[in-house]
């Protein structure tokens, strides 16, 4: 079955090529989500305090890549604990959260979630929300780390080449 979750994880051009490599990722778009404003652009995002976080849409096949994968996936290259900021990025655009629009998805989110937060005393500041609307980011965003080789990003390069996910959910480098 086809199936789409929302990532929020800092920048979005990282994000998108990580989940980019994984089998049964069928399709990612980065835009922007859960803010304001209507069709918000880049500009309007950074600077005019809209409330929508970086965004990466993960359309994917649960038969091959289960939603369990995805977000064990997602915790190990976000930093949870830090408010609004994923490496030197800063602002509210890229704060951390999962967005659904399959309340089926929730009690699943919320497992991952907890064993994740289980694995430390500090507190987490991830969002778990409903998704409330997403808007495609503009083209030059697409896929900017494929069209940019030397692109910035929070995410380290080692990533971005996964050798093996396990029947388990677990991957290795």
């Amino acid at each position: 079955m086809i199936k789409e979750i929302y990532l929020a994880a800092g920048c979005f051009w990282g994000a998108q090529k990580y989940f980019d490599q994984f089998e049964g990722v069928m399709y990612t778009e980065v835009g922007y989500a859960n803010g304001s404003t209507e069709y918000p652009s880049y500009e309007d995002v950074k600077y005019k305090h809209t409330g929508h976080a970086e965004t990466v849409k993960v359309v994917y096949d649960d038969e091959v890549l289960r939603l369990e994968s995805i977000l064990k996936l997602y915790f190990f290259v976000i930093d949870p604990y830090t408010l609004n900021q994923q490496g030197e990025d800063k602002g509210v655009q890229y704060r951390t959260g999962i967005y659904y629009n399959d309340e089926k998805d929730l009690p699943v989110i919320r497992k991952i979630y907890d064993e994740e937060q289980a694995k430390s005393s500090e507190k987490f500041v991830v969002e778990v929300k409903p998704l409330l609307q997403f808007f495609s980011a503009e083209e030059y965003h697409q896929k900017y780390l494929e069209k940019n080789v030397n692109g910035y990003c929070h995410i380290s390069g080692n990533y971005f080449k996964v050798q093996e996910m396990t029947d388990k959910g677990e991957f290795k480098l």
